[in-house]
């Protein structure tokens, strides 16, 4: 049967309506979904971070232990060398050793010099892992309190919105396509997800902009769909919403 344009408002409004309450429960979770999904990226940053620090200080640890050995190979080379030094037959030979003994101290030395550096860059990598396991410890625990706050909240709430989107989706079925279509792309477009508004104090609800007698009336009579001329959207009159609160 071919609705009237009154059921069809009648029909719209009743959506709005739904979709209203649905919207204030949404807002009740406000940010912290997204909230919670930033802070587990977080978490998630700081500990590859960790991970990539701790590798790094194994690295310099093991750079120390290969410097350590190579220290005492060539300590253990110069003891060598300078036994050699008490069999010299000539002058050309113990010249070649003495270089080779100096050789192996500046490799001690350099060895040495490379130590100290490794030692001064844990220090500062242990600083900054230090802190990454700080700032860790704390995302957790924010982590923790956002997610308790919003399994609360969507405890507390998600029966009331799962009852109110299956009503939706029935109110949905009493409107037509053309006119479904520009409601929800009014309802994209409003900030307030507003898509069929009443008159309140000769004005639009939605914009606040004043209505004319003329147009009141046109509203009131419910023959025709009327829009907002400043905003588009869809107006009913203030005993609709009232007919609609007692049904």
């Amino acid at each position: 049967m071919e609705q009237t344009v009154e059921q069809k408002l009648k029909a719209l409004y009743e959506l709005q309506t739904i979709h209203t309450k649905i919207d204030r429960i949404r807002q009740v979770r406000g940010e912290l979904p997204m909230e919670v999904a930033d802070l587990e990226d977080d978490v998630a940053g700081l500990e590859t971070r960790i991970q990539k620090i701790k590798a790094e200080l194994d690295d310099v640890e093991d750079e120390i232990v290969t410097r350590k050995n190579l220290i005492k190979e060539a300590q253990a080379n110069i003891k060598k060398y300078e036994t050699q030094l008490n069999e010299v037959k000539n002058n050309r030979e113990y010249d070649a050793i003495s270089k080779e003994i100096e050789i192996q101290g500046l490799d001690i030395q350099v060895s040495e010099k490379k130590i100290r550096e490794y030692g001064f860059e844990i220090t500062s990598k242990t600083q900054i892992y230090e802190k990454a396991l700080a700032d860790l410890d704390l995302r957790k625990s924010d982590l923790d309190a956002k997610k308790e706050e919003l399994g609360t909240i969507t405890a507390e709430t998600e029966k009331e919105e799962t009852e109110l989107v299956a009503q939706a989706e029935k109110a949905t079925g009493n409107i037509e396509e053309r006119l479904l279509t520009a409601y929800n792309r009014l309802r994209q477009n409003a900030k307030n997800g507003l898509a069929v508004v009443t008159i309140q104090r000769d004005s639009c609800s939605g914009c606040f902009n004043q209505i004319p007698p003329q147009r009141q009336s046109d509203i009131r009579q419910r023959k025709k769909i009327i829009v907002c001329e400043h905003c588009g959207r869809i107006l009913v009159d203030e005993q609709m919403a009232l007919e609609a609160e007692e049904a």
